[in-house]
């Protein structure tokens, strides 16, 4: 077993959540507190009413997730908010997030991560949000493009949409998981051909034909699994704790 109070130190300094700037309705780090000790941890992309549930039903004290539960200024503590909360309360149920500081982290890093499952070693990182720099990597890539669409659809365990407005033979991608079709410009302007993210508005199809870009739209959620089930694992082995991965997939 381990303290709470050890786990959420470690995963600060580990995750850097003091230093990494996100959106500013985010907050990175402990959002729930909890009085028992940890001996299970669960890992979950979305801190939702199914995986608060889940974790409960296999005794985890510690939920570490990419979404959390808190987004903006406080709400009143009802509806769903409420619901969740006293589940987390009854079970003694720890809640963990980590958004930005996770994406970008250089090991257990959804886009870093993301990158080494299509079989690309990380050569650069482009893009800035929210005053990060860097939040995005690029790797140089020698395929055609139905082959990078199926290694996706293995990685992620979907077919990816794939805007064609690029060349047909990819040679420079860019990586940033989750909803960032917005950095599209910002890829084009490092000069890469093919770019990959989770989700996208209508517009960013006309802009990529347009640009003469490959976008390719693999899923926000499939995308952000990769970080978290590292970060699980990784402090699950630091502390010899138990740990397990809660697929809940949304589909988009």
């Amino acid at each position: 077993m381990a303290e709470l109070k050890e786990l959420v130190e470690y995963l600060d300094r580990y995750l850097r959540v003091a230093e990494i700037p996100d959106y500013a309705g985010a907050y990175n780090g402990l959002q729930v507190a909890s009085r028992s000790p940890v001996d299970r941890i669960a890992a979950a992309v979305d801190a939702c009413q199914e995986t608060i549930e889940a974790a409960v039903g296999q005794g985890a004290q510690l939920l570490v997730v990419h979404h959390g539960l808190f987004w903006g200024d406080p709400l009143p503590v009802t509806g769903r908010s409420y619901r969740r909360l006293r589940a987390l309360f009854e079970a003694d149920l720890a809640v963990y997030s980590a958004h930005l500081p996770l994406d970008v982290h250089p090991r257990v890093g959804n886009n870093v991560l993301l990158a080494g499952a299509l079989g690309f070693p990380v050569e650069g990182r482009f893009g800035t949000h929210e005053g990060l720099e860097g939040l995005g990597v690029w790797t140089a890539a020698d395929l055609p493009r139905e082959k990078l669409a199926e290694r996706l659809e293995t990685a992620c365990g979907a077919p990816p949409v794939v805007v064609p407005g690029g060349p047909a033979h990819v040679r420079r991608l860019g990586i940033v998981t989750g909803a960032a079709a917005s950095l599209l410009p910002q890829a084009r302007a490092e000069g890469l051909d093919t770019f990959i993210t989770g989700e996208g508005s209508h517009h960013t199809y006309h802009d990529a034909m347009e640009w003469g870009m490959n976008l390719v739209y693999a899923g926000h959620y499939a995308t952000e699994t990769f970080g978290v089930r590292a970060l699980a694992g990784h402090l699950a082995e630091e502390y010899g704790l138990e740990w397990s991965f809660l697929d809940n997939p949304t589909g988009l």
